[in-house]
């Protein structure tokens, strides 16, 4: 299959990535509720690499069923870099899977502050036990920042499968 295919979608030439690695993937999303997970899915194939996915919207969630230290919320919050970063090592771990990307952030209209606007969107990318998290404001309703956030995402991993 060629990778390079202009009119083919992010999330196919991401799943066609994995697939020549051999790579699994895992999701954790807080800011996308789902839509991650949902725009991988949509590939067919997607099950040979595709492990699980995991919307963990509260703090308790992320605490429980990802492992983010209860002190990174409470200093950082659940919308940071730290956050996020911890959020991707997690789901890995839990699912054992070479590949992890996490969201985190405001999707609006409301929560936002002055120092973490409406838009802010933290990407973590988890490759193999390297983990880089990526940061964005983006503009827009609820629905085109969510989607904005999945696009983001599987462009900076399909960059990074591609090294």
């Amino acid at each position: 299959m060629t990778i390079d295919k202009k009119e083919m979608p992010v999330e196919e030439k991401v799943c066609a990535l994995l697939k020549d690695k051999k790579y699994t993937i895992t999701c954790a999303e807080s800011c996308t509720g789902g839509l991650l997970s949902a725009t991988l899915v949509n590939v067919a194939g997607i099950s040979d690499v595709y492990k699980e996915g995991m919307v963990t919207y509260s703090n308790e969630a992320k605490r429980e069923l990802l492992g983010v230290k209860k002190k990174t919320l409470k200093k950082y919050g659940a919308v940071s870099k730290q956050t996020a970063k911890e959020m991707a090592v997690g789901i890995a771990k839990k699912a054992k899977a070479n590949v992890a990307i996490s969201t985190t952030g405001i999707a609006g209209p409301d929560g936002g502050t002055a120092d973490k606007p409406v838009g802010l969107v933290y990407i973590g990318i988890y490759i193999n036990g390297e983990t880089i998290v990526k940061e964005y404001v983006f503009e827009g309703d609820r629905q085109s920042v969510r989607a904005q956030v999945v696009d983001k995402a599987l462009n900076i991993l399909k960059k990074r499968l591609k090294k």
